[in-house]
């Protein structure tokens, strides 16, 4: 395979500048994005000559971040605005008596839009192409690990402030990513140390957690299912389901965009059907199932093994037939790459538009 037909691996890098092992990884024909955490982040400057590397190395990597606000930011500093959790910003939707002009609903659709604006400019600003956000979540109250990333319990109220938010991330040039499809935040158990599991019908489902993906199905550019296993629908995590990607979220729901795995590394992600899966295959069901995208976190740490393991392991998958590289999953991901020029930042900072979202911000 001597070209990029397919570069569905999302990895990371190590620290805050590249290393040769790093490079090797990002020039394999499998490679096609990069997740940063807050440990290849020291300031602004650091930031932009790391991307401007990676882009360097491949002008098509897609450069990404979880970067939602509030608990789940990685970059903070010099700078960097510390956005609200997006809690806030369904509290604010629920506090329609402020100064007794009934204008709740309508302050937190403009700060979700300020939000996302400023998330999104900032990020571009130092060249990365992508956050991981939305969260789409229902507030079922129960679910340490979403807790306060989701807007709202109520479907409606989350559909309308994440369309809002993804409007701010636009006017930046930002697509989306919608998460974590059809809904994490019912169960109590974290899928990054164990498998949880949510025994609700899938007409239960579809009726509450998933609404959002059916109402903004259009407007998202990429979804990230959940590594959670849905007892009555699937034996397999929704992002190893096919049942769950390819005949409900895409046939069913009406999406058409790209499909990312969650983090293989987590536990949810490493036994399925109460088997241990190796990363290379967990990653090649994952993308049977109908992932375009598949993300492998924290593992070019040391060694590296579990990332050259991936790679090589995919690259023997595609020789030997055990798994078929998608040119339309590859168009999906080139499409997630920003189509404009991004504001630099000493610009930024002197932006009308950006300084109006700053004071709309919760």
């Amino acid at each position: 395979m001597k070209e990029a037909v397919h570069a569905p691996v999302v990895l990371d890098v190590a620290g805050l500048a590249l290393d040769d092992a790093d490079r090797r990884r990002l020039v394999h024909p499998l490679a096609g994005g990069v997740i940063l955490f807050a440990r290849n982040w020291r300031d602004r400057r650091q930031l932009t000559e790391l991307v401007a590397e990676i882009k360097s190395l491949r002008p098509d990597m897609l450069v990404c971040v979880d970067h939602e606000g509030g608990r789940v930011q990685r970059f903070r500093s010099d700078g960097f605005t510390a956005l609200p959790a997006m809690r806030a910003l369904g509290e604010m939707w629920m506090d329609d008596a402020h100064a007794g002009r009934g204008e709740g609903a309508m302050r937190a659709m403009e700060a979700a839009s300020a939000a996302g604006h400023v998330l999104a400019s900032e990020l571009r600003a130092c060249g990365v192409d992508l956050s991981f956000t939305p969260v789409l979540d229902l507030d079922h109250g129960a679910s340490s690990v979403i807790g306060d990333r989701a807007l709202h319990r109520d479907p409606r109220v989350v559909a309308v402030l994440a369309r809002s938010l993804m409007h701010g991330l636009l006017e930046a040039g930002m697509r989306n990513c919608g998460k974590h499809f059809p809904g994490h935040g019912f169960v109590k158990a974290d899928s990054h140390a164990e498998v949880p599991v949510d025994d609700r019908t899938l007409a239960a489902i579809l009726g509450d957690d998933a609404k959002p993906y059916r109402w903004l199905a259009g407007t998202l550019a990429s979804v990230m299912p959940a590594h959670v296993v849905y007892s009555k629908v699937d034996r397999n995590p929704a992002g190893f389901s096919a049942r769950w990607l390819k005949d409900i979220l895409r046939l069913q729901l009406g999406f058409d965009g790209a499909i990312f795995s969650d983090d293989l590394s987590m536990a949810g992600a490493r036994r399925v059907g109460g088997v241990d899966l190796s990363y290379t295959e967990a990653a090649t069901l994952a993308l049977d199932a109908g992932c375009d995208m598949v993300l492998l976190c924290n593992q070019s740490l040391g060694d590296g093994a579990a990332v050259d393991g991936l790679l090589e392991g995919l690259f023997e998958a595609v020789a030997t037939g055990h798994w078929q590289p998608d040119p339309v999953s590859e168009a999906r991901r080139l499409d997630l790459l920003p189509q404009t020029t991004p504001i630099a930042w000493d610009e930024l900072m002197h932006s009308p538009a950006y300084q109006r979202s700053l004071e709309r911000l919760p």
